[in-house]
């Protein structure tokens, strides 16, 4: 990834981007704190390139200017760019070739960047301009691009599972020597349970707002006023020492009962045992190995379930970790793929949370009020729909890296074009996630209390999950028939009678007509 690697290590501009505070960063190795300078920049080319959720934005900002405030007490040179500052380039290729002309610097080091735009974006100039730029490997990830190569390599299914036991190996978590903790290696048969609004939920841990977030709030509900989300209420953390005791909250008061419950939705219960962290995570404020020995220790302390633990590893290590791999392997073009030809846009409703669909409702103005949504919602719900109706995988790819926090290309872009559209083919997943609303009624409240009536199948007040999980099947009979895993999905269609067939048919034409 090295442009040109300079003659020595003195009087470097290094770059450190959003999703990089870490004082761990491999930029910053072997750097000189006598000699070089950090840049820092908030630009609106990487605040607009999509229609970022307003406390995405917010988030970001404040959580960077405590960044750079913590490096120049550990004795760093920082230039820090505020968005409104006069000589803000709004573009960091520009930023870049500007600060290296005002500091008579000639070498740049950052660490490799999230998203493939942007790694892209910064060769293509540093070669263009004939700077030297030293892009360095992002270090805070289990697997290194060489490694997923290694493992991905010759295999016909690039199954997460069996990448999963390797990263256990590698990182000795819940091991006994060659053996997983407890003879199994995962447990997620055991965390289906469907919660109820009588259990006690723990609420993530509200930060104070300081002056620094003050400011930026005021920022953003200015510049960013026609984006989408609340600004408020704003109580996420923003420094390092704030998510650490965020993770220690949710080992605290959630974790025990995490696994239980993982899969489970309440209409007004927005985090039930989640751990909210995802965002500190990928913005450099929590490091991944750090957060599962914590876990990890829970367990051995006694303090939580060996199902709840396990399941909360595998979803840093594994697929965490998994879902990279994929990105950076099958990247460029990945966040074209359409498998299914899928080319209705996206409903208005994605937008505005006004919908009949309970479930879809409260998903949406979730995601609305907290720039937040949990896995299954996010796979089963909103994305379960925009499969089942046929909408364009890259619009939907594009709505899910605007309107959550933890949203980054890497990490979102399989989780969307791969396992919630099947966009890739099967590359990722092994079949379609297409459900139902039986399956939405079992695992939530939300249709206790919706227009729609999920035990209709067909007519116009059938829960539109209903025929829309037929019509969707039989739509991409020709690319679906011959999965072994939806083999039972198909004898049951086969043995309708061909009335009940059209009659699916015929309802899901009616919701997909009504959708725009």
């Amino acid at each position: 990834m090295t442009i040109q690697t300079p003659a020595h290590a003195s009087g470097r501009l290094i770059l450190v981007l959003a999703d990089q505070l870490s004082l761990r960063l491999s930029a910053l190795r072997d750097a000189n704190k006598d000699q070089d300078v950090i840049l820092m920049a908030e630009v609106a080319e990487e605040a607009s390139y999509v229609s970022h959720h307003k406390k995405k934005i917010a988030f970001l900002f404040s959580a960077m200017r405590h960044h750079a405030d913590l490096l120049r007490r550990e004795g760093w040179t920082v230039r820090y760019v505020h968005l409104d500052d006069d000589n803000n380039k709004g573009a960091l290729p520009d930023q870049l070739h500007h600060e290296l002309a005002v500091s008579d610097r000639s070498h740049v080091v950052m660490t490799e960047p999230g998203e493939y735009r942007l790694k892209r974006a910064l060769l293509d100039w540093a070669e263009v301009a004939g700077v030297a730029l030293d892009m360095r490997e992002d270090t805070r990830f289990v697997c290194t691009h060489a490694e997923f190569q290694t493992w991905a390599q010759g295999r016909k299914q690039l199954r997460m599972e069996y990448f999963y036991r390797e990263m256990r190996r590698k990182t000795g978590l819940l091991m006994n020597g060659d053996a997983p903790e407890g003879g199994k290696w995962n447990y997620d048969a055991e965390n289906r349970k469907p919660a109820k609004v009588d259990l006690f939920m723990p609420q993530p841990r509200h930060v104070a707002r300081d002056a620094i977030t003050e400011e930026v709030l005021a920022l953003v509900s200015t510049l960013f006023a026609n984006n989408f989300g609340s600004l408020e209420p704003f109580w996420l953390a923003v420094t390092r020492e704030e998510a650490l005791l965020a993770l220690e909250h949710f080992v605290q008061t959630a974790l025990p009962q995490f696994g239980d419950y993982q899969d489970a939705m309440l209409t007004d219960e927005p985090f039930l045992y989640h751990s909210v962290l995802a965002q500190y995570l990928n913005a450099g404020l929590l490091d991944p190995l750090e957060i599962c020995r914590r876990v990890e220790r829970a367990y051995y302390d006694g303090d939580a379930p060996l199902n709840a633990v396990e399941g909360y590893i595998r979803q840093i290590i594994g697929w965490r970790e998994y879902v990279r791999g994929i990105y950076w392997r099958e990247m460029p073009g990945y966040t074209e793929a359409n498998y299914f030809d899928a080319k209705r846009p996206l409903p208005a409703f994605y937008w505005t949370a006004q919908t009949d669909m309970a479930c879809m409702a409260a998903a949406i103005s979730q995601t609305r009020d907290h720039a937040y949504a949990h896995h299954i919602q996010r796979l089963m719900v909103t994305g379960n729909f925009a499969m089942l109706a046929g909408i364009d995988p890259h619009e939907v790819h594009e709505w899910y890296l605007a309107v959550y926090a933890d949203a980054y290309e890497w990490v979102e872009a399989p989780n969307v074009i791969g396992m919630s559209q099947f966009a890739d083919g099967g590359l990722l997943a092994s079949k379609p996630y297409a459900a139902s609303g039986n399956y939405i009624n079992k695992m939530s409240d939300h249709c206790q209390t919706c227009r729609y009536d999920v035990k209709q199948k067909t007519g116009p007040d059938a829960c539109p999950f209903n025929p829309l999980y037929w019509d969707f099947l039989i739509r991409n009979e020709d690319k679906l028939r011959g999965n072994p895993r939806l083999g039972h999905a198909y004898r049951t269609w086969d043995r309708m009678s061909e009335e009940k067939q059209h009659a699916y048919r015929r309802s899901a034409a009616a919701v997909l007509d009504g959708l725009f």
